[in-house]
């Protein structure tokens, strides 16, 4: 279950929540605030689902049914993701508080709470992650972005972007090597999770190739995804 803002997505919040009132009202206000939202209510699940779409936060009941939060807290962490994770609990047990971010929970939110208190931690805990400001330009061979003007160049001559092309573009460029999944992009770039959408990103990726011609820093790595690098673009199809 998934949701999104009318207005520029911040990135996916993956919210696991088996209260379905509470992860639709936590679902509501983040898409206001700007996030993408995908909603699971088991914690097995929504452990496969994270995963899979990298979300850039994770807002985990700590009482789920099953597979429960500080469980799935802990197999986060010894895998070495460490997304960042608001715990939600209703109990105020500082024996559960501690345990949880002896774990690696990022903070700590005790029902019942203001939505809007939850819009703001989870603000502030992905500034924290961010950590120093993002470079005003970013390079990679022969194209260059300058990101306080959103604008580009291939070759030193200027190229018209959309919104989403650019925002693709330097996503791809911020780590230049690096193989993102057509669900990863989706996560982060458009704030979604993937229902079958992996299409569009293939679609903005062949747009960018034509208007940046031979100059285009995008490389294909067959069946999983795509990259940014300087080297010269080989044969490969695009995936599937």
């Amino acid at each position: 279950m998934e949701e999104r803002s009318t207005g520029e997505a911040r990135g996916l919040v993956l919210v696991v929540e088996d209260e379905v009132p509470i992860a639709d009202l936590e679902r509501l206000y983040l898409a206001r605030a700007g996030y993408g939202v995908h909603v699971e209510h088991d914690g097995a699940q929504a452990l496969a689902r994270i995963r899979q779409l990298r979300p850039v936060a994770i807002v985990l009941d700590v009482g789920l049914p099953g597979l429960d939060g500080i469980e799935v807290c802990r197999r986060l962490r010894e895998d070495g993701d460490w997304t960042p994770v608001i715990f939600v609990t209703a109990r105020d047990d500082e024996v559960d508080r501690v345990l949880g971010l002896e774990l690696g929970a990022d903070d700590y939110l005790t029902k019942p709470f203001s939505p809007r208190e939850l819009v703001a931690r989870v603000r502030a805990l992905l500034r924290r992650a961010a950590g120093p400001a993002a470079p005003a330009a970013l390079s990679v061979g022969r194209v260059r972005l300058d990101l306080g003007r959103r604008s580009a160049e291939a070759d030193g001559r200027p190229v018209s972007l959309t919104a989403m092309e650019f925002d693709l573009l330097a996503h791809l460029m911020s780590q230049p090597g690096r193989v993102f999944s057509r669900e990863q992009l989706l996560a982060t770039v458009w704030g979604q999770a993937d229902y079958g959408g992996g299409r569009t990103v293939d679609v903005h990726v062949a747009q960018l190739r034509a208007k940046l011609g031979a100059a285009s820093p995008i490389r294909t790595t067959r069946g999983i995804g795509y990259s940014a690098s300087s080297e010269a673009a080989g044969p490969a199809p695009e995936p599937r």
